[in-house]
């Protein structure tokens, strides 16, 4: 039920090292993330041998008893070789979009012919920013996840990027990863790359340090990442998988990075203890799960100091404490809720629309209904449809 929370008590909050998530009375569904990298090498081709080792990886899993669902890039990349696009089919959103519309059909036979080796049904589900951010569709999304695992298929997803623009799209695997992790009521995200996990500064640092396990993604710890792709050929870097950590342990989902480039890389990275594990802290009710992880709002609200503390302490957000206002949107929009200095520190489903916040801004609700000319709500943004970041 959108309202209820995860059923994580015997599951994801109890993963706490990497051999957890081939457990499957702790991970009972997992999600595999597959970078562009790793599925094609620099000749344009898809690197079947490594995809079959993998496919086999997901057989295993799935007769110790785990659901796997394969978030998987790859389509641009196939497709600009096949075109002859230069800068692997990212010079332009037109070349992206020519080059995925090309190879997502590579992609997903490439997909259902080696995971059929294996007597595994692969199905293909392409999904955009909105589909996930719109309450609507994400349910619908959910429900159809839902329905393909208990049929016993393999849920392959990637963005669609044929239809995708640069202001509603993921742009990045990592994090729609994590968001599918959310849909799917799963208890953990692998992402396969081509690192072996976060270090605590530049790995070609001879300094670096691997971090095994990472409790919360925090201001220092993003400054240990870089947003570059270290292949060239993806859109994430160690940045996005940060955002997509974020996204999952908000959720109760565990999410761990592994060095994929390896044959055979989950059971690698499991029996050499070898890989970044972030644990989950958090286990929010879906709709926020689900409001936490959204990537497009409509606007902001700066609130004061006293408002900022009542919410942390579990409050509605009243327009007494509203300061200031940006952006347009409408009733029912998500927008971000801001402190004083801007830092983002909730965001939720407002009941008014721009205009009204603007006009009610730094009122007693007892002032409210002259202004509005009807009745006020409750509140601005309803603790039950606001998440603290």
């Amino acid at each position: 039920m959108p309202g209820t929370k995860h059923s994580l008590s015997d599951t994801s909050m109890n993963i706490k090292r990497l051999s957890d998530l081939a457990d499957p009375a702790k991970t009972p569904r997992i999600v595999f993330k597959v970078g562009s990298s790793l599925l094609v090498g620099r000749n344009g081709l898809p690197r079947r041998d490594w995809l079959t080792m993998l496919c086999g990886e997901i057989r295993e899993a799935r007769l110790r008893g785990q659901e796997v669902i394969v978030v998987s890039s790859g389509a641009v990349a196939l497709g600009a070789a096949r075109l002859g696009l230069e800068k692997g089919g990212r010079g332009s959103l037109a070349d992206a979009q020519a080059a995925a519309a090309v190879g997502q059909i590579e992609l997903s036979g490439l997909w259902s012919e080696l995971l059929g080796h294996q007597d595994l049904t692969a199905a293909q589900l392409l999904v955009t920013l909105q589909d996930l951010d719109e309450r609507r569709r994400y349910l619908n999304a959910s429900a159809t996840i839902g329905k393909l695992l208990k049929a016993g298929a393999v849920p392959v997803i990637n963005e669609n990027d044929s239809v995708a623009t640069h202001e509603i799209r993921f742009g990045d695997n990592d994090r729609l990863a994590a968001r599918v992790a959310q849909a799917a009521n799963a208890n953990a995200v692998v992402l396969l790359s081509d690192v072996d996990g976060l270090y605590d500064r530049n790995p070609t640092d001879p300094e670096a340090k691997l971090l095994p396990i990472v409790e919360g993604v925090t201001e220092e710890i993003h400054a240990m990442a870089s947003g570059d792709s270290s292949s060239g050929m993806g859109s994430g870097g160690m940045t996005s998988k940060l955002q997509a950590a974020e996204i999952a342990e908000r959720a109760g989902i565990a999410l761990a990075i592994l060095n994929g480039t390896l044959l055979r890389p989950f059971n690698y990275a499991l029996d050499n203890d070898t890989g970044t594990l972030f644990l989950p802290r958090r286990n929010d009710t879906s709709i926020k799960a689900w409001l936490g992880g959204r990537q497009r709002l409509f606007g902001s609200i700066m609130v004061d100091p006293g408002c900022a503390k009542a919410l942390a302490e579990g409050g509605s957000l009243l327009a007494t404490g509203i300061t200031q206002v940006e952006g347009t949107f409408s009733r029912g929009d998500p927008v971000s809720i801001c402190d004083v200095v801007g830092t983002p520190i909730a965001q939720g489903l407002v009941e008014y629309d721009s205009e009204e916040v603007q006009r009610i801004k730094g009122h007693r609700t007892e002032e409210l209904q002259p202004l509005l000319g009807y009745s006020p709500r409750s509140a601005v943004v309803h603790r039950d449809q606001m998440v603290l970041l």
